[in-house]
Parts: C-alpha cells; sequence; structure tokens
C-alpha cells in the first residue's frame, strides 16, 4: 500500500502539470472556453509539440510503474494504476481550475496519438476507475497468493477484444471525418490542407457508441476475472 500512496502523489502531481499545460493552451485557442468544433490552427502550429508531449507523458507513467512493480504483470497493473489516477485528476484539476467539464457528458478531446480522440468525459473515467480497480484487486490478490496469476491466450484475446472495442468508440468520428475526406492518401501533409482545415472547422462529436463502449467494459471484465480467478480460488481451499 505504501507504493501505491506513493504513486497517487505522482499521479496527482502529474495531473496537475497536464491540467496546467490544457489551460495555458485553452487560453491561447480557446478564449471563450474549449468546445466543439476544434481550432484548426492548434493542429498546424504545435501538433508535433502536442504528440510529444503526449509520449512524454505516457514514458513517465510506464516508468514509475516499472520501478514499483518486481515483476512485469506488477509493473504493468501499477502503471493501469498511475494511468487511472493520473486520467481522473486531470478532470479533477480541470474543474477545480476552470469550472470545466460541465458535466460528466460532456464531449472532450481526449489524446492526439495517432489522430484525435473524442468522448464524453465520463468514458475515459469509467475506463480509469476500471484500471485503478483491476489495479488494487491484483496487488491483493498476488499478496496472498503462492504463485502470480497466469494469462492464458484465451484471456489475451477477450482483453485486446475489450480494448479495441472502447478504442474505437474513441476513434471511430475522427476516422471517419479522415476517411470521408479522402485524406489519408495524404497524411504526410494533411494538416497543411486547406480541405483538412475546413472540415476540422465543422467536425462537432455527437454520437457516442455507449453499447459498444458497454461491451468492451464487459469484456475487460470477464478478461480479468478469469486471471484473478484461480488465485482466488487458492486461497478459499488455503481457508
Amino acid at each position: 500500500m505504501k507504493k501505491l500512496f506513493f504513486l497517487t502523489g505522482f499521479s496527482v502531481a502529474m495531473a496537475f502539470l497536464e491540467a496546467a499545460v490544457v489551460v495555458y493552451l485553452r487560453h491561447l485557442y480557446y478564449p471563450q472556453g474549449f468546445s466543439f468544433p476544434l481550432n484548426p490552427l492548434l493542429a498546424t502550429q504545435i501538433l508535433s509539440v502536442e504528440w510529444s508531449r503526449e509520449i512524454a507523458t505516457l514514458i513517465m507513467l510506464l516508468c514509475a510503474g516499472y520501478l514499483a512493480g518486481s515483476t512485469r504483470m506488477e509493473r504493468f497493473f501499477y502503471f493501469l494504476f498511475s494511468f487511472g489516477v493520473w486520467d481522473i485528476f486531470y478532470y479533477v484539476w480541470l474543474k477545480v481550475i476552470l469550472n470545466w467539464p460541465e458535466s460528466l457528458f460532456t464531449w472532450d478531446l481526449l489524446f492526439l496519438i495517432p489522430f484525435a480522440w473524442t468522448g464524453p468525459v465520463l468514458a475515459p473515467v469509467v475506463c480509469s476507475v476500471t484500471m485503478i480497480v483491476f489495479a488494487i484487486v491484483f496487488l491483493s490478490v498476488k499478496a496472498k497468493c503462492e504463485t502470480e496469476p497466469e494469462v492464458k491466450p484465451f484471456m489475451t484475446i477477450l482483453f485486446l477484444t475489450g480494448a479495441i472495442l472502447i478504442l474505437t468508440t474513441f476513434l471511430k468520428d475522427f476516422f471517419l471525418l479522415l476517411y470521408r475526406g479522402g485524406f489519408f492518401k495524404q497524411l504526410s501533409s494533411v494538416l497543411s490542407s486547406p480541405a483538412f482545415t475546413d472540415a476540422v472547422q465543422h467536425y462537432i462529436p455527437k454520437n457516442y457508441l455507449w453499447e459498444v463502449f458497454i461491451a468492451g467494459e464487459l469484456f475487460l471484465c470477464v478478461s480479468f476475472f478469469l486471471f484473478v480467478f484461480p488465485c482466488l480460488k487458492q486461497r478459499k481451499i488455503k481457508k
């Protein structure tokens, strides 16, 4: 629990730094408050820097997880814990500083790698809560289990299916925007394309695929339960 305490402190502080950067960006590019459609100037002027910043953030969270764990599985779940806390407190800090989002159903620009992820705030928050719960359960079970749970191929398939379904809900809108506009053929120069700029200026997300998201969460939960069940069963027998 000591490790989780310090990881929480690290992730909360990281979340504040992330929120602070977003406050500056919104002051520059969305002085009236963030909303869709997106400001195309953001993409053309600092997109490469934003990509690098997002990668750097992930590297820092991965390093924190690596240092906290002693096995690959522990490191993975410590990373999930750090990511979940960081993501939730990112929105907490934005609410404190900007009084944004207005609600959990407010749409947000989530990530920019490889292209824009969009979705209601509630969706990434649910994902983050799931990550935190998975991490705490795994670490608790592992501490009282003789051997570390084993990942079976069918568990991996279930997990990847769930992850892909959830990613689809975030990437679907912008993927369709790129596809319908024929921009995949000119990805290297798409940011300088007037047609792409016009498409971005008119892009307003409306319908989120909640059914697909829930299905993805169910796949993740089932795969995780099957993963830790042998240890839970082992503990029950020992009692």
